[in-house]
C-alpha cells in the first residue's frame, strides 16, 4: 500500500482544506484536529484491534477514521455536513475498511446501519470527536438505542467531561453525570489542548472513556421516573432537594404528604441538597416514589 502523509499534520490539513475550497461551519461546531500523536494516543485508549468494529461521528476530513481504518476491523462514520462527503470520498480511498454515511448520526438507524455495514459480529465500540453543541444528545441517543456499544471513547469539551465523570458532593456532580454514570462507567483519559485544532477553540478538551456496564449501577422499577427525579433535583442548584421536589412535582398537600413519606422511608434528609445524593440514594428514593404514587 502506497504511504500517504497523515492527513491530520497541519500541512497536509490546511492543503486538502484549500484543494476543496472548504470553509468551517460554526453551526456544526467543526474543529479539525492537527495533531496525529493524540489521535494514536486516541486508538490506543479505545484498544482498537483487528477484533474490533468502529463507529464514528462527525469524521471531518478523515484525520481520526485514518487511524481507526489503520487498527480496527471495519470502521462506519456518520458524516452530516454534505461538503465532506466527496473530501471523505479522497482521504478514505486508500482504506477498504471504512464507510462513510450521509447522515444525521441522531436520525440515523443504528441498529439497521451497524447491520448493514459490517459484515461480521463483532464489539463495537464508538470513537468520535464530538461537536461541542451537540455532545450530550449524541452520547444519549447511543446509550438509550438497542446498539450494543461495549465502549464509547469520546473527545468533548474538557468542562462536560468533568461533569459527566463527577463523583457525588462536587460542582460538577449533576443529573447528566448520573444519566451517563447509571449505563457506564466513565473516567477522563487525557486532556487534548485547544491549540492542536484548525480553527481554535477557546476552552481545551478531553477525552473520556465509557464502559458499559453489565447492567445499570442501581435497579429502578420506573428509569423515566428515575431520570425525571435526577434532573428535578438539580433544577435550582442552590435549593435544598425539597424546594426543588415540591417545584417540580407540586406543592399541594397530597403531594407534600407523598414527597414527606417516601422521603423518611428512603432514610433521605429533605434538607440536604441533590448533588450530596449517590446513585443508589437517586434509585431508593425513585423507587420508594413509585411505591407510594
Amino acid at each position: 500500500m502506497t504511504e500517504y502523509k497523515e492527513i491530520a499534520t497541519p500541512s497536509r490539513t490546511k492543503e486538502i482544506l484549500k484543494k476543496h475550497g472548504f470553509s468551517f461551519k460554526k453551526s456544526l461546531g467543526q474543529n479539525f484536529l492537527t495533531e496525529p500523536n493524540i489521535l494514536r494516543k486516541i486508538v490506543e485508549t479505545a484498544g482498537i484491534d483487528t477484533h474490533t468494529n468502529v463507529v464514528e461521528v462527525g469524521p471531518g476530513i478523515g484525520a481520526l477514521t485514518e487511524q481507526l481504518a489503520k487498527n480496527a476491523a471495519q470502521v462506519l462514520a456518520f458524516e452530516i455536513d454534505d461538503r465532506l462527503i466527496p473530501v471523505l470520498e479522497e482521504t478514505m480511498s486508500p482504506y477498504q475498511n471504512v464507510t462513510v454515511v450521509h447522515n444525521d448520526v441522531l436520525k440515523a438507524d443504528l441498529v439497521g446501519t451497524t447491520k448493514e455495514v459490517f459484515k461480521e459480529e463483532r464489539p463495537i465500540k464508538v470513537v468520535a470527536n464530538l461537536p461541542y453543541y451537540i455532545t450530550t444528545p449524541i452520547m444519549m441517543h447511543f446509550l438509550e438505542s438497542d446498539l450494543d456499544v461495549q465502549e464509547m471513547i469520546v473527545m468533548m469539551q474538557k468542562e462536560v467531561a468533568d461533569r459527566i465523570s463527577a463523583k457525588p458532593g462536587t460542582k460538577a456532580y449533576g443529573s447528566l453525570s448520573i444519566a451517563v454514570q447509571y449505563f457506564m462507567e466513565a473516567s477522563i483519559a487525557f486532556i487534548v489542548p485547544k491549540t492542536v485544532f484548525i480553527p481554535q477553540p477557546n476552552v481545551d478538551s478531553a477525552i473520556i472513556k465509557l464502559t458499559k456496564r453489565d447492567k445499570p449501577a442501581v435497579e429502578v422499577t420506573n428509569e423515566k421516573e428515575f431520570f425525571k427525579l435526577t434532573k428535578a433535583s438539580f433544577q435550582l442548584r442552590r435549593k435544598t432537594l425539597w424546594n426543588n421536589l415540591i417545584h417540580y412535582y407540586g406543592k399541594d398537600d397530597e403531594t407534600k404528604a407523598w414527597l414527606t413519606q417516601s422521603l423518611s422511608e428512603a432514610e433521605i434528609d429533605p434538607s440536604r441538597r441533590g448533588e450530596t445524593l449517590s446513585l443508589e440514594e437517586f434509585g431508593r428514593l425513585s423507587n420508594t416514589l413509585e411505591k407510594n404514587r
